[in-house]
């Protein structure tokens, strides 16, 4: 006795209609996901990039004080310096030109000296600034990412 046959039918067509869509709400959200933690890890590297390329510039001026052959800073009384602190930018440039980021473009450097002179024992602070330019671009929000070293000057 078949009384409903067509509704058997119906039902099994209405149940894979809603599989469909509750498959395109997981995927879509799946997706989403995916992209916001590929996104959230690259802004990570970009910070730890940044933070090691900061480490490496106060690296640099730590043995390039006034004793050193290639000054770096201002320098002391009687004692001339590369005033602009070209090589410690150029070693920052250095160590994060490796990274996966366009560092030419947003990278900026700046070398301080907050005790007014190279000389040893003297403080050294380098902060290294990047506009993080999101991989996919949906509509997130550029962010300057900033990372900062402090060391003291020995030679």
């Amino acid at each position: 006795m078949k009384m409903f046959p067509s509704m058997k039918t119906s039902s099994k067509k209405r149940q894979a209609g809603q599989a469909a869509v509750e498959f395109a709400f997981v995927i879509v959200f799946l997706i989403v996901f995916l992209l916001s933690f590929i996104e959230i890890t690259a802004l990570v590297y970009t910070y730890s990039v940044l933070a090691d390329s900061a480490k490496e510039g106060v690296r640099y001026a730590v043995v390039h004080g006034t004793l050193s052959t290639t000054c770096n800073g201002p320098g002391a009384a009687g004692i001339t310096c590369d005033g602009g602190a070209a090589g410690v930018k150029g070693a920052v440039n250095n160590y994060a030109h490796g990274s996966l980021n366009n560092t030419a473009a947003g990278m900026t450097v700046t070398p301080t000296y907050p005790d007014g002179t190279s000389t040893p024992s003297s403080r050294v602070r380098v902060v290294v600034s990047y506009n993080y330019q999101p991989l996919f671009g949906l509509g997130w929000p550029t962010v300057t990412v900033r990372a900062a070293s402090e060391g003291r000057i020995t030679f």
